[in-house]
């Protein structure tokens, strides 16, 4: 079954949230980093669209850091070919003019004060050139450890310093991780704010532009149909699983130590999980939303038993999709004896009202059997004193597919065709692809959208971040006083035994999506 609903209409659209169809004022974007993969594919491809859609002003500049030795006119052809390879909008000679006039190129290194003075300067002269007016954002697209040096050498320029005029702003915008615990997080908080207000840093988390995740809040709040459902006297448990085909490859080197739980559960995993239990806010302000969300992290609490309530393994090596492919203590640069976990599973609780008793099951992994990642709520069973003998009573489910087949499936049971009163589960299918003519903008537009309007609600602020840690901390100390070897799982699999295991202790099973 397939959900129709009107073609060109977008119904799950807030009418109160127009980010989208606000222009940015003036302002430029400067990007450290703009070598790297995430520049190339996502954020230069990403500004062109914006600038392609009308949003933003024909004097929008954008200036590249990095040690390359590059004049203007050279990053402007890397921004070009990025942006003929990665955009999602057709490319228009008359949109990559008006973007190019604006486009600027600096050479430094992080640590050489005379760069940022170039830096300086040159946003300064586009501030009389291209009439940015001392709007700028910072984008640090760069390892984490060298957010503090960036920052200060920001302030000590003079580029953030704001003061002297108080209709202009300074923004900075940092990529995950936050941090590599609550302790080395806070202390990652206190340099970005020596230089910047709290307002102003926006730490992005690409999964919260995604069009789906969005959609929780309109399928939760817009609906009455839900609303009385979702809570313990029906939902027996959450699934949420955020699942990849691919292995570690070329980025070994920067995870091992960090690990899936690290990388994915305590920030995109643990965002859903508040969005899927946070009670309805007053309104879908940064404030209100990051204060339920808040509310939601501060009431986890995680079993007293993690060897029970825990899992997590490494891929092997072995065929996966009529592929050999290399197991992950062999792939390139990995320490052969590392600990490092490719596959976590961990079971949480959140001690509410509304969902005590339910467990939350979040689980995170390479190799796995199919790329996906989804939201399961699923319902507690129906008696079976009427259908029992003869059907096959499954549990009611509702499921948010936030990639890559982005939709919402119901689960529910229908009497089979025929004679008699035999029971089976289908399901219902609602599809973004298939029931809306107008294309989701890409996670990257919206965020840098919505960074230039300073427009926060898709930003976790420091207390989300923390909180999250507070979550995890105790997850991987009690990994790290049981050592290794890991549990090994074949690719293509969904992963350890133990991760049955732990649902099964339950009577339960994960999904195969």
């Amino acid at each position: 079954m397939t959900v129709e609903v009107a073609r060109g209409v977008n119904p799950l659209r807030d009418p109160a949230d127009r980010r989208l169809n606000r222009i940015a004022g003036p302002s430029a974007l400067v990007i450290f980093g703009v070598t790297g993969d995430l520049s190339r594919k996502k954020l230069m491809p990403a500004v062109y669209d914006l600038a392609n859609r009308g949003l933003l002003p024909p004097g929008f500049a954008l200036v590249g850091f990095a040690r390359r030795d590059w004049e203007d006119q050279d990053f402007a052809e890397v921004v070009r070919d990025a942006v003929k390879q990665y955009a999602r909008t057709e490319f228009r000679e008359e949109t990559w003019q008006q973007l190019q006039q604006g486009i600027r190129f600096v050479q430094g290194e992080f640590d050489d004060p005379q760069a940022f003075r170039r830096l300086r300067e040159t946003v300064d002269r586009l501030d009389v050139e291209r009439g940015t007016m001392g709007n700028h954002a910072f984008y640090l697209s760069i390892p984490p450890k060298a957010f503090p040096v960036v920052a200060q050498q920001l302030l000590d320029s003079g580029l953030v310093d704001d003061n002297a005029d108080d209709d202009r702003w300074r923004r900075v915008v940092i990529e995950k991780p936050f941090g590599n615990d609550q302790a080395t997080a806070r202390e990652l908080n206190n340099a970005l704010e020596a230089a910047f207000p709290a307002d102003a840093i926006f730490r992005i988390d690409h999964y919260l532009g995604k069009e789906t995740v969005q959609n929780i809040l309109a399928l939760r709040f817009a609906n009455e149909l839900y609303e009385p459902i979702w809570n313990r006297n029906y939902v027996d448990h959450v699934q949420i699983t955020m699942a990849e085909d691919i292995g570690v490859g070329g980025r070994a080197g920067y995870y091992d130590g960090v690990g899936a739980a690290r990388d994915v559960i305590q920030n995109h995993l643990l965002q859903l999980l508040a969005l899927t239990a946070m009670e309805e806010p007053i309104s879908l302000s940064a404030d209100h939303l990051r204060a339920e969300k808040e509310k939601v992290l501060a009431a986890v609490t995680l079993p007293e038993d993690l060897s029970v309530a825990t899992a997590r393994g490494q891929y092997a090596g072995g065929w996966q999709g009529g592929e050999e492919v290399i197991g992950f203590l062999d792939e390139d640069g990995m320490n052969p004896q590392s600990t490092t976990e490719t596959y976590a599973a961990i079971k949480l609780e959140i001690n509410t009202r509304r969902w005590a008793g339910v467990p939350f099951y979040v689980r995170s992994g390479k190799r796995l059997g199919r790329r996906v990642t989804e939201i399961a709520v699923v319902f507690k069973k129906a008696p079976e004193h009427l259908f029992g003998q003869t059907s096959e009573l499954g549990q009611n489910a509702l499921v948010i597919r936030v990639q890559p087949d982005e939709g919402v499936t119901i689960r529910f049971g229908s009497k089979v065709p025929g004679y008699g009163t035999q029971v089976r589960d289908v399901t219902m299918d609602f599809g973004y692809g298939h029931a809306f003519t107008e294309a989701s903008p890409e996670a990257y537009e919206r965020l840098i959208l919505d960074v230039l309007l300073g427009d926060p609600p898709l930003f976790p602020r420091h207390e989300e971040v923390d909180l999250s840690w507070q979550i995890l901390d105790p997850v991987e100390k009690f990994w790290a006083e049981q050592g290794g070897p890991l549990e090994q799982y074949d690719p293509g699999s969904w992963g350890p035994p133990s991760a049955d295991e732990l649902l099964a202790r339950d009577g339960r099973v994960w999904r195969r999506p």
